[in-house]
């Protein structure tokens, strides 16, 4: 959809006495989506009427993680959009991550914003992993082998994160991680949990990030949640008991976890915003149809 705005500024051009002498310029901003976003766009909302649609009543009603059809996105370029091309990403700008996940949501909104999360903690990775880490998980996460959940709320520490209690205690060549995760997409599924957890003071600066795996000892999930929908996602707790990640999984430096879970957050907030969008533009447009279909007192309602 073309959009083309004239902004009008004002600025001083001279004073003189108490008067002030205003002049006006107007600059015309294009805000059309050039061709390569629109195939994208057109890309995604087919994959969307296609794959998605069709299943997520099902999916939601009887609480499945499409995780085939996940990977068909993957296969599309949906796993790393804006993870570069070193390892398979896409390399795409948050634009276009945004127009991708609006189209999605017109299919599953449960699963465009689980792929959000994917795409979040895949950036991560390429953006503050060293080469060791990014060789290591990129590849099976761009082709979502590998899927990642994003593990920051507590249940005590929600819109508060930097108060979060998880702590982990360095012990020579590992860390031991002890605490829990709350409402985690993904828990118990994910392979690979991006988590924030306090490696020092209280407060954004004593909190570092990890990359813990499935299989590690001590890492645990609680039960399901019992949601009102988006069931298509699982979401459950993270538990940590004793749970030892070797020194080489930490993300970043000691300190600097705080920074990166809040910068993963920024995109993943547009994210999710384009993924509310596209939900509502898909039901309003369903609305509308059945108001042409719907019949009362001989016409359509």
């Amino acid at each position: 959809m073309a959009a083309t705005f004239g902004l009008e500024l004002c600025y001083c051009s001279g004073i003189t006495d108490k008067n002030h002498s205003l002049a006006r310029k107007t600059i015309v901003v294009d805000f059309s989506l050039n061709q390569e976003q629109r195939l994208i766009q057109d890309m995604a909302r087919q994959f969307a009427t296609e794959r998605l649609q069709p299943g997520a009543a099902n999916w939601d009603a009887d609480k499945i993680f499409p995780v085939e059809v996940l990977r068909e996105a993957a296969a599309l370029g949906f796993a790393g959009i804006y993870v570069g091309e070193e390892f398979g990403g896409s390399n795409l700008s948050r634009l276009d991550a945004s127009l991708i996940f609006e189209q999605l949501s017109r299919g599953c909104v449960a699963t465009a914003a689980f792929l959000s999360i994917h795409n979040m903690c895949s950036w991560m990775l390429d953006t503050y992993g060293n080469a060791e880490q990014r060789a290591k998980w990129l590849p099976g996460l761009m082709d979502m082998q590998q899927i990642a959940s994003y593990c920051l709320t507590e249940p005590g520490s929600g819109s508060d994160a930097a108060s979060l209690r998880t702590k982990a205690v360095k012990t020579g060549d590992e860390y031991v991680l002890n605490g829990s995760k709350a409402f985690i997409s993904g828990a118990g599924v994910s392979d690979i949990y991006v988590v924030m957890a306090r490696t020092g003071e209280p407060g954004p600066k004593g909190i570092s990030s990890f990359i813990v795996e499935k299989d590690m000892p001590g890492l645990s999930f609680g039960a399901n949640e019992h949601k009102m929908g988006w069931n298509a996602q699982p979401t459950a707790a993270v538990i940590f008991e004793d749970c030892r990640v070797p020194a080489s999984n930490r993300l970043g430096q000691e300190g600097d976890g705080f920074g990166i879970a809040m910068s993963g957050l920024d995109g993943g907030r547009v994210n999710i915003g384009s993924c509310s969008l596209g939900g509502a533009s898909f039901a309003y447009d369903l609305a509308k149809e059945y108001t042409q279909d719907r019949k009362q007192f001989g016409k359509p309602i």
